[in-house]
């Protein structure tokens, strides 16, 4: 009775090491498994920026998502996609690829 407790035991460590070990080897390779903004900022904060990260929707996270990181701390803000200087911002980017 003990050691088919000890091997249960066992199992369950196992399957959960396997478990954490793989979600983070997801994120290690650079696959989020959900949207990475909660709270996006709308005021402009366009001279404070050093670069944009946008993202778009997928299978983990239905929005867009458009990730600044500021120049002094790098910080990373989340930008509100639907701001009159954030979508400016998006075309001045896009533009610039076409180019």
């Amino acid at each position: 009775m003990k050691i088919s407790r000890v091997i249960v035991i066992a199992v369950v460590v196992l399957l959960a090491s396997l478990t954490v070990s793989e979600g983070m080897s997801l994120r290690s390779l650079g696959m989020e498994q959900h949207c990475r903004c909660i709270q996006t900022e709308s005021k402009p904060i366009g001279r404070h920026i050093e670069k944009v990260e946008l993202i778009p929707a997928n299978s983990h996270c239905e929005e867009t998502e458009i990730i600044a990181t500021l120049k002094k701390t790098g910080q990373e803000v989340c930008l509100d996609p639907e701001a009159p200087w954030v979508k400016r911002v998006i075309e001045k980017i896009l533009s610039n690829r076409r180019r």
